[in-house]
């Protein structure tokens, strides 16, 4: 299988910043949503203190409705860059009629920002959980965060110029990890308060 190029994937190490760097976003976000975002999370690996990432702020802002055409406008009149064909995300054993639990949109920073991912979730579903809950349990589990370090460091060596390569082994990985994380919630109480 051969993958196309991409820009460069470099995990470098986890750098204090990218708190203060995700609270501006947030700021900004906040400013341009109002009440229309009932929360906004630093999530991915940026959001996990002492684990290695390719920088870039990965923020999910949790709506009621993804499809909100007042959202949507709202964000293109703010300056955000929304990916028009990314509609779903990826999980290992959701079958189609389970799709909408996995429904989003995504946009990109505005232009001249901090680059950053901005995943835009529906309350309650899966996938907002999904994020929220891996990031918690990373930052629990050092054995499971090294783990995940040396793998995203190793995929990087051998994908060094293909996120599609990079993203083809990692994707699934994650979902593995996230199916101990379900355990590790219900062994602690885990709320995503």
């Amino acid at each position: 299988m051969s993958f196309e190029k991409s820009r460069p994937i470099v995990i470098v190490p986890y750098r204090e910043a990218w708190v203060s760097e995700f609270e501006e976003i947030k700021l900004g976000l906040k400013d341009c949503l109002g009440e229309l975002a009932l929360r906004i999370d630093h999530i991915g690996s940026t959001s996990v203190p002492g684990l290695s990432a390719k920088d870039v702020i990965d923020v999910q802002i949790t709506v009621a409705n993804v499809e909100a055409e007042l959202l949507l406008s709202r964000l293109m009149e703010g300056g955000y860059k929304l990916v028009p064909d990314i509609f779903y995300d990826n999980f290992v054993g959701i079958s189609e009629a389970q799709s909408p639990q996995m429904k989003k949109r995504f946009s990109r920073e505005k232009e001249g920002d901090r680059r950053a991912h901005i995943h835009i979730r529906e309350t309650g579903k899966l996938n907002q959980r999904y994020a929220l809950l891996f990031r918690d349990y990373l930052r629990a589990s050092a054995v499971t965060r090294d783990g995940y370090q040396v793998i995203k460091e190793r995929l990087a060596l051998l994908f060094p110029e293909s996120i599609d390569g990079y993203l083809y082994i990692k994707d699934p990985l994650m979902d593995v990890i996230f199916e101990g994380a379900e355990q590790w919630a219900v062994h602690t109480g885990w709320s995503q308060l």
